[in-house]
Formats: structure tokens, C-alpha cells, sequence
């Protein structure tokens, strides 16, 4: 039986908040590394050089910072990415001329999540830059480029870009973000279509019947894929989130230019050994709890 439209929304809205959240448990530790290579990349060696420092530093609590706004960002961007990549699939097929449920080949689903996420990268936007300043504001302090003492919540970070720079603040980094995720979530989806099917070939079974293992790793594989791509841009993007909380940010092209210019091309991809042991753990709970999610309520929906 076919679902209303209206349900199966919702469904894909749920099943995507629950998969983020699955995402940013297994995962923020590893996040927050990330970012702080990335922001500042000449303070660490390497990356357990940075795990190490991190718990020295500011102990455990340390890893969880910008624990809440990327639970916040995660849900967002997961549950408008998948209600959106659904919708998205609507639109290949009628672009294609296929009947309403026809089954899409894997580049007709990655084209369908390169244009999703155009729709998740306005919306994580603002969380993602409250985010970021959190994980790295140790680092601003300690660099100088910030007065050293100040209470560090999310309360006060978005106080701080209301006054400074108004609602339009929050929005610093969106041309990054969108830079990223369009290219990004193509090979991300691509690269979790291609998995799955891969498995279902060497198991002679349909997709939706693999079992955990091989879904996780292909999530796992799908984040790879995504930020072998990408992740220059997104060192650009954490740069110009984290910066600019000292002052105005040059835009995407100029810091990019003046990062390879001052450090080198080697320093935007300072943080991808962190951002490539996450993907695995991070990304595989993301689609596990995923697909779980929406089959049980797809399945109590009577679909």
C-alpha cells in the first residue's frame, strides 16, 4: 500500500533526526579534533597529538564542547537532507520521465542528494557556526585573537553574533557550506548506493536486506567518499566560522588563497586522519539508525 505523501515526509523527517543524533554520539569527539586542526593547525603535531592535548587541556568535558549545538546541527541537517533527498528523487523522475515509483540507478540518487543538500546547508548553517566557535574558542584564547576568560555557551556565543553582526551573522560560511555539501553529498550518496550494491551482488540479496555490518561499513564508506572530496572546503568553512569571531573574515577565495599562500596546501587538510577514523563509527550509525528507523515506521504505516 502506498503511503500518503504527507506521512512518508514525515517518516523521512523523523528517520533523519533520529540518524543525526545517532551521528553526533558516536562521533563529536572526533569532530571536535577536527576542527581544532583545522582552525589552527600549526599548534598541533598530528592528530593524537591533538586528542592528547585537548584532554589535557580541558579534560573530557573538552571533547563534548559544541556537544549540543551539533546535536542541534545534526538533527537539522539529517532530517531536511533525507525529507528533502525523498522529494529530490520525486523531481529526477519526473525529470526523467520515469513512472512515480520507479526504482532510481545510483547516479540518479546522488544527482537527487547534491540537490538536498543545498536545502539541509541553509538550514545547518547557523548551529554549524556556534558549533565550530565553541570547539575552538580554547584556541582563540590561547593564540591571542580573543580576550582570554570569557564563558564560553552557546548562550553567549549567539549573543556575541546577534550584537556584532546581527541575524546575517549566523549566515558566515553559508557559500562554503553550500560548496561542500553539493559536490559532497553526491559522492556521499553515490557512495553509499554503490556499497550497498556491491554487497547485495557478493551475498545474492536485494539492498534493503544486507544486514548491519555491510550497511554500516557502507555508510562508513559513504562518509569517505564525501570527504576525500570535500575537505579542503570545509577547512575553508571552519576557518572562516571560527575567525571571524575576532573580526571580519575574508570570504571563501581569499581565505583559501591566503591559507596556501602563509602555511601551504598540506594545512587544509590538517584534521582528515581525525575526520577519517570518525566517518566510519559516525556515518555507519548515522545510516543504520536510518534505515532501521524508517522501516519500522514505514512498516507501521502499513507501506
Amino acid at each position: 500500500m502506498a503511503v500518503h505523501p504527507m506521512t512518508q515526509a514525515i517518516i523521512d523527517f523523523s528517520a533523519g533526526a533520529i540518524g543525526g543524533t545517532a551521528c553526533v554520539l558516536s562521533g563529536q569527539p572526533l569532530d571536535t579534533a577536527k576542527v581544532k586542526m583545522q582552525a589552527f593547525p600549526k599548534l598541533y603535531r598530528g592528530f593524537a597529538h591533538c586528542f592528547v592535548s585537548i584532554f589535557r587541556q580541558e579534560g573530557l568535558r573538552g571533547f563534548y564542547k559544541g556537544a549540543s549545538p551539533a546535536i542541534v546541527t545534526n538533527i537539522i541537517e539529517n532530517s531536511v537532507l533525507f525529507l528533502s533527498y525523498g522529494r529530490c528523487q520525486d523531481v529526477i523522475r519526473f525529470v526523467s520521465r520515469m513512472e512515480k515509483d520507479a526504482e532510481l540507478s545510483g547516479v540518479q540518487k546522488a544527482a537527487a542528494g547534491s540537490l538536498a543538500s543545498i536545502f539541509s546547508a541553509t538550514a545547518i548553517c547557523p548551529t554549524e557556526l556556534v558549533k565550530c566557535r565553541l570547539q575552538a574558542m580554547h584556541e582563540m584564547e590561547a593564540t591571542g585573537k580573543i580576550e582570554g576568560g570569557q564563558r564560553s555557551t552557546v548562550w553567549t556565543v549567539t549573543r556575541t553574533v546577534m550584537k556584532k553582526n546581527g541575524p546575517l551573522g549566523f549566515f558566515q560560511g553559508l557559500t562554503s557550506t553550500m560548496m561542500r555539501d553539493t559536490p559532497g553529498y553526491f559522492f556521499f550518496f553515490g557512495g553509499y548506493e554503490l556499497s550497498r550494491s556491491k554487497f547485495a551482488q557478493l551475498m545474492g540479496t536485494d539492498k534493503d536486506n544486507i544486514g548491519i555490518l555491510p550497511l554500516m561499513f557502507s555508510g562508513g564508506f559513504a562518509g569517505a567518499c564525501l570527504w576525500l572530496v570535500v575537505y579542503p572546503v570545509d577547512c575553508v568553512k571552519t576557518r572562516i566560522q571560527v575567525l571571524s569571531l575576532a573580526g571580519k573574515q575574508a570570504g571563501f577565495l581569499k581565505t583559501l588563497i591566503g591559507t596556501i599562500r602563509t602555511e601551504g596546501p598540506a594545512a587544509l587538510y590538517s584534521g582528515l586522519s581525525a575526520t577519517m577514523i570518525r566517518t566510519f563509527p559516525a556515518n555507519g550509525a548515522l545510516f543504520l539508525a536510518y534505515e532501521l528507523s524508517r522501516k519500522f515506521m514505514m512498516d507501521a504505516a502499513g507501506a
